[in-house]
């Protein structure tokens, strides 16, 4: 339980300076023990702009299993290119109070060699 509090309090204090608009939307990251799950959210509006995760049914066929750092670099660099589709090249990076290692980081960096800026 201490975990979770611990990563709670840690993405409240990171939401504060973490402001997304629809030029720049911020992309909040989240994570389970079995899936990875990543949007973007424009916060004036309160929307979500574009979403995907290892649950969706095109990476759920490519991918076997959606919580390895494998399955975190093909959702990086998909999300990427998916968002490029759209329109979004710059972008916030909200790691929602998860340390910015592991199944995160190859997110990220898969995220940024397919194009995104952050």
């Amino acid at each position: 339980m201490k975990k979770v509090t611990g990563r709670k309090r840690r993405h409240k204090l990171l939401r504060k300076k973490l402001i997304g608009t629809k030029d720049k939307p911020r992309l909040c990251v989240g994570r389970s023990s079995k899936n990875m799950y990543a949007q973007l959210i424009d916060d004036l509006k309160g929307q979500t702009l574009f979403s995907l995760s290892t649950n969706t049914a095109e990476v759920k066929n490519k991918v076997a299993y959606g919580g390895n750092i494998k399955a975190a670099e093909f959702l990086g660099a998909e999300f990427a290119k998916r968002a490029k589709e759209k329109g979004f090249n710059r972008i916030i990076f909200d790691r929602a109070g998860y340390l910015y290692h592991g199944r995160v980081k190859a997110f990220a960096e898969a995220a940024r060699k397919n194009g995104l800026a952050f």
